[in-house]
C-alpha cells in the first residue's frame, strides 16, 4: 500500500489515486543493480520479446483498445437521448465504436466520431449506455463506464415548438476548435436540448439549460457556417436560429478556450520531508468530460493525469512529489485532452519555489 502522499513511481507504471491514474516520467534509480541482475534482467526482457514475436503469425493485432472515457449521456426528448464520449487515443488503430442500451448494442459508428442520439426510447423510463472502441482485427475494449439516464415524461398534445434561439455568436478557437454561444429559447413548456449544426449536419448536442459550447475537431484556416435549433419534450424543433461563420486560425494555436483556467501551483512539505506542487485549476468547457491531462515541469512533459472516475467539473486538483531539497525552483503547466483527441491549449505557467507556499 502506498503512504498517504503519492509514491515514487517506476518506469511503465501507473497508479490509482482516490480514481485518478497518474502516470509519472521515470526518474533514474538511487542504487545501481548489481551487474548480474542486471544481466538476467535483459535476458528475461530479450527471451520476452522474442516468444512474443515466435507467436502466431496471422498478422493480426493482439492489442486490445482501451476503454473509451468522458462519456455523458443526457435525455433530449422523451424518446431519444445524446450519447458522447472521448475520442480513444492509445496508439491502436480503432476503426469505430459500439454504442450498448444495457447489454444490448443498439448502434456502430466510425472511429470519426464520438457522439450519437438514440432514438425511439420510451418517456420516463431509465436506461443504462455504455461504449466500446473496436479496431481493424476485431477487437473490442472493455466497457466505457456506465451512465444512466432517466428520459421526461411525454407533454400532452404539445404541438407548439419552441422560439428559435437568437443572436448565435462564435469565435475560433485557435486552428481546430470554436466556441458557440447563443440566447435562451422560450417554450410553452421547457426546452429539452439545443441542437447544434454545421452546414446542414446536426453535429451536438447540449442540454436546454445550457447556451454555449465548445466544438471540436474542427481544420486551421477553415470556414463553418454554424446554427442552432431548440428542441422541447414532445420532440419540437424550433426553425434555425441566424447562422454564425467560424474561420479557423491557419497555425497550430489551440486557443483560449481550450487551456485549463484559474489555475494555481504551490508547494508543500510532507511530514516525511519530500516537497511536493500543489495544482488546481478549472477545466476547459467541452460540452464534455475532460478525463485526461498533461502536467509540464520545467519545460518538459512530467505527468499524464487521467481521472478514472467521475472527472472533475467545475475545479480540480492534483499534488505531485517534485524532490526534498529545499529552495529548488519549479516552472509548471498544464493542458487538457479534448473529447476529439486532440490537446487544447496550455495553462498560464506558474513558477514555484520548494518551501515557498505561492508562486513567484
Amino acid at each position: 500500500m502506498c503512504p498517504r502522499h503519492p509514491c515514487q513511481i517506476g518506469p511503465d507504471q501507473s497508479r490509482r489515486v482516490e480514481g485518478t491514474t497518474v502516470r509519472r516520467t521515470p526518474h533514474p534509480p538511487r542504487h545501481r543493480l548489481p551487474l548480474k541482475s542486471a544481466c538476467l534482467t535483459v535476458t528475461a526482457a530479450v527471451f520476452v520479446l522474442s516468444s512474443c514475436a515466435w507467436g502466431g503469425d496471422d498478422g493480426k493485432s493482439t492489442r486490445i483498445p482501451s476503454a473509451p472515457r468522458g462519456l455523458t449521456v443526457q435525455a433530449g426528448s422523451a424518446t431519444s437521448v445524446h450519447v458522447m464520449w472521448n475520442s480513444t487515443t492509445d496508439g491502436s488503430d480503432v476503426t469505430g465504436y459500439e454504442i450498448y442500451r444495457g447489454t444490448a448494442k443498439v448502434k456502430d459508428v466510425p472511429a470519426d466520431r464520438h457522439m450519437v442520439d438514440i432514438t425511439g426510447l420510451k418517456p420516463k423510463a431509465t436506461y443504462t449506455f455504455s461504449v466500446r472502441a473496436r479496431d481493424g482485427d476485431g477487437n473490442v475494449s472493455p466497457d466505457s463506464k456506465k451512465l444512466r439516464v432517466t428520459t421526461p415524461a411525454a407533454t400532452t398534445a404539445d404541438r407548439k415548438a419552441p422560439a428559435s434561439p437568437r443572436t448565435l455568436r462564435g469565435e475560433a478557437q485557435g486552428g481546430h476548435a470554436a466556441t458557440l454561444a447563443w440566447d435562451a429559447s422560450k417554450d410553452n413548456r421547457s426546452v429539452a436540448s439545443y441542437e447544434i449544426y454545421q452546414g446542414g449536419s446536426k453535429i451536438h448536442s447540449v442540454g436546454g439549460g445550457t447556451t454555449d459550447t465548445l466544438i471540436t475537431g474542427l481544420r486551421p484556416g477553415t470556414t463553418y457556417r454554424f446554427t442552432v435549433k431548440a428542441r422541447d419534450a414532445a420532440d419540437n424543433f424550433s426553425a434555425a436560429s441566424p447562422a454564425v461563420r467560424v474561420r479557423t486560425a491557419a497555425g497550430k494555436d489551440s486557443g483560449r478556450a481550450t487551456a485549463p483556467a484559474d489555475f494555481t501551483a504551490r508547494t508543500h512539505k510532507s511530514g516525511d520531508g519530500a516537497y511536493y506542487i500543489d495544482l488546481t485549476w478549472k477545466p476547459p468547457h467541452t460540452g464534455g468530460a475532460v478525463t485526461e491531462y498533461q502536467i509540464h515541469l520545467d519545460g518538459k512533459s512530467a505527468t499524464s493525469l487521467v481521472f478514472g472516475g467521475t472527472a472533475p467539473q467545475d475545479k480540480a486538483k492534483h499534488s505531485f512529489y517534485v524532490g526534498r531539497k529545499s529552495g529548488d525552483t519549479h516552472r509548471v503547466k498544464l493542458r487538457a485532452k479534448l473529447p476529439d483527441g486532440t490537446w487544447g491549449g496550455y495553462s498560464p505557467e506558474r513558477t514555484v519555489t520548494t518551501a515557498q507556499s505561492g508562486p513567484k
